[in-house]
């Protein structure tokens, strides 16, 4: 791997930032100009690799390893410098400052993802853990094994893959959450409850309600979660699912422009500063069918970051999706788009044995959401209902058939 003291003093095309958006990138501006050169500042110790893996496949997959998760970006032809940090954007000068030395660039991309919350006054312990970085998953790794004690905290996203990876690995695993029952913030009663039921038939412990409030290391090898109503958790493990924050202290400081908590970019991924694009998780980017946002998943963190890179390569091409989000939760998976928010009320259609459904979140007669729970490959068409909702050309009472539960 290149060392930054082996990097030279200016590049046509500057990335910061190693995760999927950043590989996205990469591969669009080589396709584009496969003769230009590409830096890539990348802040893990590891090669860029594909994030989704390290809460789901090296978990369920016995026979993956951390190396057949890598995202190859190093294989492209750019120059890929791991373990190194951009501390400093100056967007008049066009230069980006890494481990001290300053580099000249012609259009860069900031593609800095997110980093996880912590507790306030987290304690540091080798025992309580995050899982974000691939760092997270190396330092996890050895500590599971057959019948380890894990307290998996937040029951979002991560937190609900991890439980289900752990605990296939044998870990005994008690996931921690807010809601009454497991992913209720999203998911209407009727699955949140089939949900529940099938991590508690999996051997896993449900602490719900409960809502961390701090950990406490005073048994190094057995830290204890306490809930703000007083509950504890002892553990082996503690891993934090709390939830991320957008990396955005780069663009801040260099005076982009921000808005949805990110870096404020236009259909082309550009920012307010000339030559310099973001992409992914710090995008916050106008949405055709929700007004400018920020989306935290691999598949918008793939397209911003293509579209920032045909266009750093010359290109004019604009972002026009609205991401989808997808999970698997044991044996049951979904596919949705929109606002996943159980405070608005929702429709629910359902297949004949109750296995498969199509859920639409509604505000007033407006769709604002579909999740397609165990159905697939109808994305396109739940977008179409989104759209046509707004435009009034349809309303709630037109929604059964427009997609088949379990198709």
């Amino acid at each position: 791997m290149t060392d930054v003291s082996q990097l030279k003093d200016s590049y046509p095309h500057v990335i910061v930032g190693g995760g999927e958006a950043a590989d996205a990138a990469v591969r669009a501006i080589l396709d584009a100009a496969p003769e230009t050169e590409v830096l890539v500042v990348n802040g893990s110790q590891h090669p860029p690799v594909g994030r989704p893996a390290l809460s789901k496949t090296l978990w369920m997959d016995p026979d993956k390893e951390l190396t057949d998760v890598y995202l190859g970006t190093e294989r492209t032809g750019a120059t890929v410098v791991n373990d190194a940090h951009a501390t400093a954007l100056d967007p008049e000068r066009h230069t980006v400052t890494v481990e001290g030395r300053e580099i000249s660039y012609g259009r860069l991309l900031l593609a800095t993802g997110s980093r996880a919350r912590r507790l306030p006054d987290q304690p540091e312990s080798p025992r309580v853990l995050t899982l974000r970085e691939t760092e997270d998953f190396v330092a996890l790794r050895p500590l599971i094994s057959e019948g380890t004690e894990v307290a998996v905290v937040g029951g979002g996203y991560i937190g609900s893959e991890l439980a289900a990876g752990l605990s296939n690995v044998g870990a005994r695993v008690t996931l921690c959450f807010p809601d009454e029952k497991l992913l209720a913030h999203m998911l209407p009663d009727s699955i949140a409850t089939h949900v529940s039921e099938v991590y508690g038939g999996k051997g896993i412990t449900l602490e719900s309600g409960f809502r961390a409030g701090s950990v406490d290391v005073a048994d190094p090898e057995r830290p204890t979660v306490v809930a703000e109503d007083g509950r504890k958790v002892i553990a082996d493990v503690v891993v934090l699912a709390l939830g991320a924050d957008p990396a955005v202290e780069l663009a801040e400081d260099a005076g982009l422009a921000t808005a949805e908590g990110g870096v404020r970019v236009d259909a082309t991924m550009a920012t307010s500063a000339v030559d310099v694009w973001a992409a992914g998780d710090i995008a916050a980017f106008p949405d055709a069918l929700f007004g400018r946002r920020r989306v935290e998943h691999v598949v918008n963190a793939g397209g911003t970051g293509k579209t920032a890179g045909a266009n750093m390569a010359g290109a004019h091409t604009e972002y026009t999706d609205t991401p989808m989000f997808f999970s698997d939760l044991f044996d049951d998976g979904y596919e949705a788009v929109g606002l996943l928010d159980t405070g608005l009320e929702t429709r629910e259609f359902w297949n004949d044995d109750h296995t498969a459904a199509v859920i639409y979140y509604l505000d007033g007669h407006e769709v604002r959401g579909v999740l397609n729970w165990n159905t697939w490959d109808s994305v396109g068409t739940a977008l179409e209902t989104i759209a046509d909702s707004q435009a009034g050309k349809i309303g709630p009472a037109d929604l059964e058939g427009r997609i088949t539960p379990g198709a």
